[in-house]
């Protein structure tokens, strides 16, 4: 639903404010302009807070798992005489009846987190130690306890740290891109904000090229 109901550049009304749910946006104003806009600025009231929503979704932790004992359980059936005679469909519906119920007692399972909560891959133990301190130190210096310039230094402290951790991760990357890709390839693709694919290529000629093969032979 689209609440602006005043004209916003000229005459037109081009600025507008959409809500999906009534009683969600209040006192919708239009009126003045902002530096050198020609727009006129909308204000609105947000009633409602945002909240965060919560994922239930869980994921094995294969980290935590007891594989040992997972394979000694299934490896304990005997499987050619279980799996006598009872045909593709039946010796599918066994194993896989055996093998949940061994992951189940061995693979505990864990709330998957999301992006944003992952641990930074160079955010090492001795730098979350020093932003601790950094923290004390700024409670202390709100408090009165420390002066301004002692915070400072222990602000730059904590950045020059942070980037010796994020450069010396980098390097250590780049040497072993060789030998290890894939954890290059991540870290990589963790450091995108986007996720587009390939735009439109122009061959020599003038001629778009759309299809994935061509594109990935430009």
């Amino acid at each position: 639903m689209q609440v602006v109901e005043e004209p916003t550049r000229k005459g037109a009304l081009l600025d507008l404010v959409l809500k999906n749910k009534e009683g969600l946006v209040d006192d919708v104003k239009v009126g003045g302009r902002l530096g050198c806009s020609d727009h006129e600025m909308v204000e609105f009231r947000i009633l409602r807070g945002g909240s965060r929503a919560l994922s239930m979704i869980k994921s094995l932790d294969l980290r935590r798992a007891n594989f040992g004992l997972f394979k000694e359980l299934l490896g304990g059936i005997p499987w050619a005489r279980g799996l006598e005679d009872r045909g593709v469909q039946g010796c599918w519906w066994l194993f896989k009846h055996y093998f949940l119920h061994a992951q189940e007692w061995y693979i505990h399972l864990r709330k998957k987190s999301s992006k944003g909560g992952r641990r930074l891959a160079w955010l090492n133990k001795e730098l979350l130690a020093e932003i601790r301190q950094k923290r004390k130190v700024h409670g202390m210096w709100k408090e009165g306890r420390i002066t301004w310039e002692e915070y400072r230094n222990v602000v730059r402290a904590c950045r020059d740290a942070a980037r010796k951790a994020k450069a010396h991760l980098e390097l250590k990357l780049a040497r072993d891109v060789k030998n290890n890709k894939k954890v290059f390839f991540n870290y990589i693709n963790s450091k995108r904000k986007a996720r587009d694919n390939v735009g439109l290529l122009l061959k020599e000629v003038g001629v778009l090229v759309t299809e994935d093969a061509e594109r990935q032979s430009y």
